[in-house]
């Protein structure tokens, strides 16, 4: 996946800013981010002690550059419960270029104990456009199609990257989505963006 350089920035910048206030001090923040030493980097994330925001910040530089020692560490954070780490997670295995990614994420989408943390899961899958991608969207809006589910922003997530990704596998559990309020809109749209059936 590419980005811009300022999309990039601004990416870094917003990490940056909420890890320099959970680190407390900026001796040892700021020598983790400016290093250029990705040994160093990956260092942090397997040396004992080690604060959540350094091996946050950590893995972000190197899933950033496509170094795969960042993988796992990355995929924690991904299923973490404070939704930034996630997103942050999210952007760096989006670029880590790591083929476990599209699996990993797939499973922590389609978990049903984790549901309440799959959003950027689902959106990471929709970005990958891997061959993972469209059946761990299908399950996890199936299943978010069920009555009085609470997980709302999760289902629309999946109807919004199976319309990106344009896969006329997705065209039933949509068409199912448009009997829902607070989806419908978004199937709509998604439906549009799904090539037509050529008939026979």
């Amino acid at each position: 996946m590419t980005d811009t350089r300022a999309e990039r920035d601004e990416a870094e910048r917003a990490l940056a800013e909420r890890l320099r206030q959970e680190s407390g001090g900026p001796v040892a923040f700021d020598r983790l981010l400016a290093t250029g030493d990705h040994d160093e980097l990956a260092e942090v994330l397997t040396a004992p002690g080690q604060p959540l925001w350094a091996r946050e910040l950590a893995a972000f530089r190197l899933g950033l550059v496509g170094d795969r020692r960042a993988f796992e560490s990355l995929v924690l954070l991904l299923n973490h419960r404070d939704p930034p780490r996630c997103a942050s997670a999210a952007h760096a295995l989006a670029r880590l270029g790591d083929p476990r990614t599209a699996r990993a994420a797939a499973a922590l989408a389609t978990n049903e104990l984790r549901v309440a943390y799959a959003l950027h899961p689902v959106r990471l899958l929709a970005a990958l456009r891997a061959p993972e991608s469209v059946p761990a969207l299908i399950t996890t809006l199936e299943r978010r199609l069920r009555p009085h589910d609470p997980y709302r922003r999760v289902a629309l997530a999946c109807v919004e990257g199976l319309g990106a990704l344009g896969d006329a596998r997705a065209r039933r559990v949509l068409n199912e989505a448009l009997a829902h309020p607070a989806l419908a809109e978004a199937a709509v749209h998604a439906l549009a963006r799904i090539p037509q059936q050529q008939p026979k």
